[in-house]
């Protein structure tokens, strides 16, 4: 696979590898299933990997530890801190403190099995807690060896330039894709401004832009989309019409739903790195061919006229979710 450079520094493949559904969120998980798809991910040439220490309360981080027991070398490993969970339960709280971000580090170390994590995010950003104290623990830990690159998670462009004034930041993550360009408007142009790489999560659209849904579809008690504002009632039935829109594009262009989006989100920036999530062989293989599609840019134009031109129905998290977003 093609690589990209989110910093100088820090270069990945062009596609990184979204762990989470491996753990929970997204139904039943696999652990073996799961094993053979970061395996086949890497055969395939992706070398960036992402978690976090809340997925499955721990259980991504170490799953993806087992993974690491072979495959170390070619691996560069995304993790977060921050999120603080009880048991099973949806509802957090968030957590920034020094002390916090210190313990959080030294766990994910031990479950990863590394001595260094690669990129270190903090996943949500707390209220009252000045982010020049955040970052200044961090760069506490890359001096010392245990983190790499920092990273911030749904920040506001404010927060970006605070926080890098204190320490470079390497990359930012935030939801992006077809239906969710919020960070058009001053997160991306303040990123090319600074250089900070760009991570879109959920850049499928937690599976809606591969037209896997309608209006009919009911999901697992497990799977949290169920819950979602833009996946329930009248609003899933309202947003057949973008899907609609890419499924058509992507006929014409000859490639799946799910290639068309990702090839537009790595048509933006050549230091945005996607990291689509699966935990099954198909779409894995599928979501990796989209590194190949190239989008002239009248193709990219019309496609983001036409989705833009319709109206997304529903937020994209529920009032908990929206905890420290845009933060």
């Amino acid at each position: 696979m093609k690589t990209r450079h989110l910093t100088p520094e820090l270069e990945v493949s062009a596609l990184g590898l979204g762990c989470m559904g491996m753990s929970e969120f997204y139904g039943p998980r696999d652990d073996e299933e799961s094993l053979r798809v970061l395996h086949r991910a890497a055969d395939l040439g992706t070398s960036f990997y992402d978690t976090a220490d809340m997925y499955g309360q721990h259980h991504n981080e170490e799953l993806l530890g087992r993974f690491l027991k072979e495959r170390k070398d070619s691996a560069v490993i995304a993790t977060k801190f921050g999120i603080v969970r009880e048991g099973k339960a949806y509802a957090r709280s968030i957590d920034n403190s020094p002390d916090y971000a210190r313990k959080s580090c030294e766990g994910s170390l031990r479950r990863l099995g590394v001595e260094r994590i690669d990129l270190y995010y903090v996943h949500r950003i707390e209220k009252d807690r000045p982010i020049e104290e955040v970052m200044g623990a961090l760069a506490e830990l890359v001096r010392e060896g245990k983190i790499g690159h920092i990273g911030l998670c749904e920040v506001s462009a404010g927060t970006l330039r605070r926080a890098h004034a204190v320490h470079p930041v390497a990359a930012i993550q935030t939801e992006y894709s077809l239906w969710t360009r919020d960070v058009e408007a001053d997160i991306l142009p303040t990123c090319r401004e600074l250089g900070v790489g760009f991570v879109p999560y959920s850049p499928l659209g937690r599976g809606f832009l591969t037209g896997s849904f309608d209006a009919g579809t009911e999901f697992q008690a497990d799977d949290f989309r169920g819950k979602l504002p833009r996946f329930t009632g009248e609003n899933l039935n309202a947003n057949q019409a973008i899907v609609a829109v890419v499924k058509e594009m992507a006929a014409e262009k000859g490639c799946t739903p799910a290639q068309l989006a990702l090839a537009w989100l790595l048509a933006q920036e050549d230091w945005i790195v996607p990291i689509p999530g699966t935990k099954r062989l198909k779409y894995l293989e599928e979501n990796i061919a989209a590194a190949e599609l190239d989008l002239t840019k009248a193709e990219r134009e019309a496609l983001s006229a036409a989705v833009g031109s319709r109206t997304v129905a529903g937020a994209r998290y529920t009032e908990e979710g929206m905890k420290g977003v845009n933060a």
